[in-house]
């Protein structure tokens, strides 16, 4: 008698006894930051304190980005065998 009533409840509930995937994933996320809480704070790995005003810091100093610019403008036709001749290697004898 028992048997048929336990088959209807299974029939209309076929996930009893398990949690929805929305409450795990939330009960792990609270999780999670729950025990966030419980991490030591950060040790400096080195060098002062950004944020203590009597910290010594660097003199600051100006850089031109543009101070090895050499300008580019097109040079003047040459014959090819005169720049060539430029660039070439020079011979023992010509030393």
């Amino acid at each position: 008698m028992l048997s048929p009533s336990k088959a209807k409840r299974a029939a209309a509930c076929p996930a009893r006894g398990r949690l929805p995937l929305s409450f795990s994933v939330l009960t792990l996320v609270a999780t999670a930051i729950g025990t966030a809480g419980c991490l030591p704070t950060a040790m400096t790995l080195g060098g002062a304190d950004p944020a203590d005003p009597t910290a010594r810091v660097a003199p600051v100093q100006y850089r031109a980005i543009t101070a090895p610019y050499s300008s580019l403008r097109p040079a003047a036709p040459t014959s090819w065998r005169e720049r060539n001749d430029a660039v070439a290697p020079r011979s023992e004898s010509d030393r």
